[in-house]
């Protein structure tokens, strides 16, 4: 039986560092969108064929995984919510989860642009994402993104039973996981260090 957290918001949100923070609190595994796009970027080149499947071909199996060997994880991811795909896939991952038993939290952080377009240029992120390290393209992303999607959920579309969501545009890292950690009366796991953020 495992359990799964969705960090979910648009870019520079805040997901990695609250998911971080959750990882660290709960010993959960962590597993961040760009775990997978910056490894497929690396072997097969930025938006190839190749890398959109190993994409999503490595984050399939690392949730497969999860499920069978009983591990807990968080993980982070952009939605666009005006997609039907998104939220098919989200379903998807819920169902993968839930049918194995355990539970599924959807942890949805909202901020202002600005607060995005600050935290976009932290040297935390520029460390953990190579992608975002060409910060003209990474901005130039960010607000297109902003423009040409729906990022956020509209007032009272709730998706899952257990969905939350929350305004960090002034709230740090380790007040968002005790919120998220609170609403949903979760516990820690009592794994060592080593086995949920060995080589972090």
């Amino acid at each position: 039986m495992a359990d799964l957290i969705v960090v979910c918001g648009p870019q520079a949100v805040g997901k990695m560092t609250v998911a971080e923070a959750l990882r660290d609190k709960l010993r959960w595994n962590m597993m961040m969108n760009h775990d997978s796009i910056e490894m497929s970027d690396k072997i097969f080149g930025f938006g190839t064929p190749a890398q959109k499947e190993f994409n999503a071909a490595f984050r399939e199996k690392a949730f497969e995984l999860a499920v069978k060997h009983g591990v807990d994880l968080i993980f982070t991811y952009v939605c666009a919510f005006e997609m039907q795909e998104e939220r098919d896939y989200l379903t998807k991952l819920h169902d993968l989860f839930v049918n194995g038993g355990g539970s599924f939290y959807f942890v949805e952080l909202s901020a202002d642009l600005e607060a995005r377009l600050a935290r976009n240029e932290t040297p935390h992120r520029m460390e953990r994402k190579a992608s975002k390290r060409d910060v003209a393209w990474s901005r130039r992303n960010l607000l297109e993104d902003a423009r040409d999607h729906r990022l956020n959920s509209e007032e009272g579309e709730v998706w899952f039973e257990h969905h939350l969501k929350i305004d960090n545009t002034d709230l740090s890292p380790d007040e968002v996981a005790d919120r998220v950690i609170s609403a949903f009366g979760l516990t820690p796991s009592e794994k060592d260090e080593r086995e949920y953020r060995y080589g972090v």
